[in-house]
């Protein structure tokens, strides 16, 4: 089957493209810019997401199309309304549109907890406009769909905008993690290997025209996550806490909003956070001494 992965030179998306390779799936990786990842089994497309003539030729004679291009990074969207909603909704928009026209059999569509919650700012809600748009999609034209809200990910190929990879750089170079607010935020932390595995999973027929909750398996406040980094690195970094005025990120739950509801979905095996941070720090490391 043909798969086209938007966003699938990012972080989510080059390891669901990697998982759908290693499945056998045909993969086309759709992205505004080249894939540092992409391996030799899979095609490269550059472009824009709102350029309708290069979409709609690249999902012609496609089975299945993932969708995580787009802001992702909720203070950006927080400052880039316009931004935003351009490429958020409407680019999301024009792939749905291909994906009618040419009678794509699935749309996998990247939510998030926050469509929960009144936190988020733009990228919340634009969230939450994109899955009401697939869902009239579905209604009107039996598009069907598979929408996954992530949690927190973290992991090798993650950006800047990944807190926990930024806490990490940080504390390398300048021996201190200074976190805004006071730690006491709880998250549910997921390695982007087992969110890619499940986001794969999902393609299954049981998973068609469902949401699906695609977080960790335990819980943690930020203040404990910043002290097993300290310990990983024997406790030679310092810890410092900062008054935040910031309101785009939720504090202990996202719930506040009910959209529809979603299963949350778990693979029998794991890595577990202890672990994955500790292979985060040595691929950070690795990186920083090899510049």
């Amino acid at each position: 089957m043909k798969v086209i992965v938007f966003g699938g030179s990012g972080f989510l998306g080059s390891h669901v493209a990697d998982v759908l390779t290693e499945s056998e799936y045909e993969v086309i990786v759709y992205d505004i810019k080249k894939s540092e990842y992409l391996r030799p089994k899979q095609k490269m497309v550059i472009g824009d997401i709102l350029d309708e003539d290069k979409v709609n030729k690249t999902i012609k004679g496609s089975d299945i199309v993932y969708n995580f291009a787009g802001i992702t990074d909720i203070d950006k969207a927080h400052s880039n309304p316009l931004a935003t909603i351009n490429f958020n909704v409407l680019g999301n928009t024009v792939i749905l549109e291909a994906c009618r026209k040419f009678k794509v059999k699935r749309f996998v569509y990247p939510s998030s907890l926050y469509v929960y919650s009144k936190a988020g700012s733009f990228y919340r809600s634009s969230k939450q406009a994109c899955e009401l748009i697939i869902e009239d999609y579905h209604r009107q034209y039996n598009l069907d769909f598979s929408i996954l809200r992530y949690g927190t990910l973290y992991g090798p190929r993650s950006g800047e905008n990944n807190w926990l990879c930024a806490a990490i750089k940080q504390a390398l170079s300048y021996k201190k993690i200074v976190r805004k607010g006071d730690g006491e935020e709880i998250r549910e932390y997921i390695h982007v290997y087992d969110a890619a595995k499940l986001s794969v999973m999902i393609l299954d027929g049981q998973y068609k025209n469902q949401y699906l909750m695609i977080t960790g398996n335990q819980q943690i406040r930020i203040k404990d996550l910043m002290r097993m980094i300290k310990e990983i690195l024997c406790n030679k970094i310092d810890l410092e806490f900062i008054e935040s005025d910031e309101e785009q990120h939720y504090e202990i739950t996202p719930y506040n909003f009910n959209p529809k509801l979603a299963k949350k979905i778990f693979a029998n095996e794991y890595i577990d956070l202890g672990q994955g941070i500790l292979n985060l720090i040595n691929e950070i490391h690795s990186d920083k001494n090899s510049t």
